[in-house]
């Protein structure tokens, strides 16, 4: 059985990760905020291998407003180095990463517009996994969503959304039940209809 950790080596030094508001989002700045995460991720990736750690959660904010219009930097190709060296470690350490888009981050939503930046959120997602040549057993992680007053409704809804995803990411993802809307019972249903793997909290 393999152990691991989501998103914060506690107690590791120079493995803290940095943002900015919107306000002072320059791309100079992200660039250089970029940086510095991937040089933390780097370091979480070399603990994790000095202590045998098989499982890994990587932070969706290794990348501050990624894919948003926000960030405009290429950072798939400005960091290809890092990434790629990034890559060879968890390769190397034979360590299963894994992503999990934050809450707002729902495809069963009634809102056009919250579900365009979902898909985008799941997009980049997506993109950061594939550029560090993880292999299809590194997963994003996604929760149902909302019910908005109908359930049975709110699930059909998501497995419309998911089967209109591009393959880039249904090939990805898993889906996860939730501490208030989504049983396992719940999430397993939609599971048969989609075919993609139930974790559980």
């Amino acid at each position: 059985m393999s152990i691991g950790y989501a998103c914060i080596s506690i107690g590791v030094p120079g493995t803290g990760l940095r943002t900015c508001t919107k306000k002072f989002a320059t791309p100079e700045l992200l660039s250089e905020i970029i940086g510095s995460n991937l040089r933390s991720l780097e370091r979480q990736i070399d603990y994790n291998v000095e202590q045998g750690i098989r499982l890994f959660r990587i932070s969706s904010d290794i990348i501050p407003f990624a894919g948003t219009a926000v960030n405009t930097v290429d950072w798939a190709n400005d960091f290809q180095e890092s990434l790629k060296r990034i890559s060879g470690k968890i390769m190397a350490g034979r360590i299963r990463v894994s992503m999990h888009p934050g809450q707002y981050t729902v495809i069963n939503t009634k809102d056009e517009g919250v579900l365009t930046r979902a898909v985008d959120d799941l997009t980049w997602h997506a993109k950061f996994l594939d550029v560090l040549g993880t292999p299809l057993s590194s997963k994003i992680v996604l929760h149902i969503g909302g019910v908005y007053d109908d359930k049975v409704e709110a699930m059909r809804r998501f497995v419309k959304r998911f089967r209109a995803l591009d393959d880039k990411i249904r090939r990805r993802l898993v889906i996860e039940n939730d501490e208030r809307l989504y049983t396992v019972d719940d999430v397993l249903q939609i599971s048969s209809e989609i075919g993609v793997p139930v974790v559980y909290i």
